[in-house]
């Protein structure tokens, strides 16, 4: 019975910290690659809220529910879904949300060549700067960029570094990609809470706009403030000094 346990155990626990990563091992990431951005310390209730993927048929209802609990929240665009919704990036910005860069497509961006991954980068940073001029900010976008997939290199660390962008990833993450369920979704949310803490969850997605309609209200029900990357940034001192 204890091998029986003990293998159990064994087999069961890499997935357990995939889906659930405990405070240690995020800071461990953090002061391994502390260039990535992964949690901010901060004693203060304040997250960010991302949403990867957009745009999509679904994002006017985020967006809707982010306004009707006055929120905003960064959105990682994928540039190959931007031709015809260049007016919904433009509503995105002039709604107080900011735009990261996701790539052209929904591929792993680790596999792709150094010249590709340089330009497809270069596009959606186009298609970004269009939307912020197109909504008459006066301020800039971030240069945020979170590789598809999640998965980054040292070859994509330094061309991020060449580039002036910040590798952005989170430490509350659903999985909603692969879990359809958004009672699910929405309770393992609730659950990581934590100061400091990046949200990261799915345009694209029909669960995504139920799950939202749950958890925003009881995130500030809870006492803690949503924000954009940017404004959890702004909480601690060292990371708004390495963010662009």
């Amino acid at each position: 019975m204890f091998i029986v346990l003990t293998a159990l155990f064994l087999f069961i626990a890499p997935f357990y910290l995939i889906y659930k990563p405990p405070s240690w091992l995020i800071r461990k990431f953090q002061k391994r690659w502390p260039d990535v951005l992964w949690h901010v310390n901060t004693s203060e209730k304040v997250i960010a809220l991302t949403i990867d993927d957009g745009p999509s048929p679904y994002t006017d209802q985020i967006m809707d529910i982010l306004k009707q609990n006055d929120v905003h929240a960064t959105f990682f665009i994928i540039g190959g879904q931007v031709p015809g919704r260049e007016s919904v990036l433009k509503e995105l910005v002039r709604n107080g949300h900011e735009l990261g860069n996701h790539a052209m497509h929904d591929e792993p961006s680790v596999k792709l060549p150094e010249s590709e991954l340089i330009h497809q980068i270069d596009t959606v940073d186009g298609m970004i700067q269009t939307a912020y001029e197109s909504a008459n900010m006066d301020t800039h976008p971030p240069h945020y960029f979170r590789p598809g997939s999640g998965f980054f290199s040292k070859r994509m660390r330094d061309r991020m570094e060449m580039l002036k962008y910040r590798i952005v990833l989170g430490d509350i993450y659903p999985h909603d990609p692969q879990i359809s369920y958004w009672r699910i979704n929405a309770a393992h949310i609730l659950s990581m809470l934590k100061p400091g803490g990046i949200i990261v969850c799915h345009d694209r997605r029909s669960w995504t706009v139920p799950m939202l309609k749950k958890v925003i209200p009881e995130i500030k029900r809870r006492g803690y403030q949503i924000t954009t990357v940017s404004g959890l940034v702004k909480e601690a001192p060292m990371e708004r000094r390495r963010s662009p």
